[in-house]
């Protein structure tokens, strides 16, 4: 049925919370796992299950991930399939920019409509998760819902933090509150199943993935042109006037909503067995392919690392790290709890001379670092003996060059740190 489909992956606002890393970027271009992007997330998702046809719509920051798309995801000429960018337009009817993740697919409505489709699949561009949308797809047709929300068991701490649902015995949603307190969750325990509530996940959270029926979905935006955001304002509202299905993932899913969760997420990469497999052949994410030549280590000890390729590695110790493409770290460096983004070009050795020779840092780390509780942006220049040693004894605040959010340190892109530095 997934003919029938279409994506809509929303780009998301200004990532404010996930700043400095959207600085010069959306949310969905943040690069992750040393050589992705997180727009890859969703588009995979969809490809692996037969879902051909997105729209990815963008507002702030839009030029990386514009060009992203543009490099990565090419079809045959004999295929229908493609990933488009669709960027805010100010048009007569619609003089403002997107003022929502509703009013996003609203104001883009009228070029979903030049496409056959009997369904909209929407989803958010900063998620981290594995999903097969057929099962969704197959759920929504066979219990004839007219939206369907994917929802995850939650405990009562995260639940806090998300759109809290209740349904009944056919799994159709009979109520919903969005981000309750802690007192007032307690009233909105559901029936997990056994395994989820032994893991005290007795809360179904909505996971922000919708399938619409498409001449639904037109006639809630003609009928209601003021309600911007899908799950503040439309999805409460058609709970009391349609049948909409709650669809239960026990999966691994995590929103990439701020610095500590973007850390973790890339941090648990490095686990022996992590709950995001990159390794699944039946699930891959998909990404720029780059001729790059594979990496290089030189005496380094490793534990618990990603290494992306294209790297020249002569670290001392590299320890519970992502490290990403085209990274240079010099001798006797210590990297430890530290996502490293890498770079976006190699410098020749007639530039590297000219550097050495003027005294400036080389693109990437250098000699006698110190690195821990980090992320290092792409394209920055750290300098020898170089300390960056986050942790909770830093306050949280911008200093320039770099941020520190609940302890992790960000190196903005692009920085140049010089030898000696301590942080």
């Amino acid at each position: 049925m997934t003919e029938k489909v279409l994506g809509v992956i929303l780009g998301g606002g200004q990532g404010s919370r996930l700043s400095p890393l959207t600085q010069t970027r959306s949310k969905p271009a943040v690069p992750i796992a040393g050589k992705y992007r997180l727009v890859d997330i969703p588009i995979s998702n969809c490809l692996n299950s037969g879902i051909h046809r997105m729209f990815v719509l963008t507002q702030f920051n839009s030029a990386s991930l514009n060009k992203h798309i543009k490099n990565t995801y090419h079809f045959s000429h004999f295929s229908d399939a493609f990933v488009d960018i669709l960027a805010a337009e100010q048009t007569p009817e619609n003089p403002t920019w997107f003022q929502g993740t509703a009013d996003a697919v609203r104001q883009t409505m009228h070029h979903l409509l030049n496409h056959e489709f009997e369904y909209v699949l929407i989803l958010s561009g900063d998620q981290l998760y594995q999903m097969d949308f057929n099962d969704m797809v197959n759920a929504h047709i066979e219990s004839k819902a007219e939206v369907t929300l994917a929802t995850i068991p939650v405990t009562a701490k995260d639940g806090t933090d998300f759109g809290i649902l209740k349904a009944n015995e056919e799994n159709i949603i009979t109520s919903f509150t969005e981000k309750p307190n802690s007192e007032l969750i307690k009233e909105w325990s559901s029936d997990t199943g056994p395994e989820m509530q032994a893991e005290g996940r007795n809360y179904l959270a909505s996971m922000g993935i919708y399938i619409f029926n498409r001449d639904l979905l037109i006639k809630i935006f003609d009928e209601n042109p003021n309600e911007k955001d899908f799950g503040k304002e439309i999805i409460p509202m058609v709970l009391n006037q349609f049948r909409v299905l709650s669809y239960q993932y026990e999966g691994y899913w995590t929103d990439i909503g701020n610095i500590s969760s973007f850390f973790e997420a890339n941090l648990g990469l490095t686990d022996d067995i992590p709950k995001f497999n990159l390794f699944d052949s039946h699930q891959s994410i998909f990404t720029r392919p780059r001729m790059l030549p594979p990496s290089k280590i030189l005496g380094t000890t490793l534990n618990k690392a990603v290494i992306a390729e294209g790297c020249i590695l002569q670290a001392e110790l590299i320890s519970h790290a992502v490290i990403g493409i085209r990274s240079r770290i010099g001798r006797g460096t210590k990297i430890e709890n530290a996502y490293i983004m890498g770079s976006d070009r190699y410098q020749t050795l007639q530039q590297i001379q000219e550097e050495n020779d003027a005294g400036h840092p080389l693109i990437g780390i250098g000699d006698d670092c110190e690195i821990t509780n980090a992320i290092i942006d792409k394209n920055c220049r750290i300098g020898n003996s170089v300390q960056i040693k986050g942790g909770m004894h830093l306050p949280d605040g911008d200093f320039g060059f770099y941020a520190v959010k609940d302890g992790i340190v960000v190196v903005k892109k692009g920085a140049i740190v010089p030898s000696g530095t301590t942080i």
